[in-house]
């Protein structure tokens, strides 16, 4: 029996200076699948969650620095392997995305980050976790 209060996280915040370029890269990009938009959101539907893409002022992201000064992503992608990881790594560099190198931090698979147009980082991960492969 799960001791859990949370079940599971719906919905994350991006912010976002122009909503209808922000959900058109998410849906180009990302394959994100818009669900509704007005001039101050839009919702995506993207890796079993809703995103609202939220219009505000210049220069808001939702990445924060970490104790040793780095800029730091606060959202981790997961996929399916490392055949997916470098897979969706090629896809995102070969559309000009902003991508850093895959790496080993250490840990069970392999990372790299990403950022969106308005420069909110994003980490994918090559380790699926085991919860969502059973309900696959």
């Amino acid at each position: 029996m799960r001791k859990e209060k949370l079940l599971r996280v719906g919905t994350t915040y991006i912010p976002v200076a122009d909503v209808e370029k922000a959900k058109d890269w998410y849906v180009n990009n990302l394959g994100a699948e818009l669900s509704y938009q007005d001039e101050d959101k839009a919702i995506i539907n993207l890796a079993d969650q809703s995103f609202f893409l939220v219009k505000t002022k210049e220069n808001e992201t939702a990445n924060f620095i970490d104790q040793k000064g780095k800029e730091h992503f606060s959202l981790t992608f997961e996929v399916d392997g490392w055949n997916a990881l470098e897979a969706l790594h090629k896809e995102l560099r070969d559309k000009g995305v902003k991508v850093e190198e895959i790496e080993d931090r250490g840990h069970a698979g392999n990372n790299f980050v990403f950022r969106d147009l308005d420069e909110n980082l994003f980490d994918v991960w090559s380790a699926l976790s085991p919860d969502f492969k059973r309900r696959k």
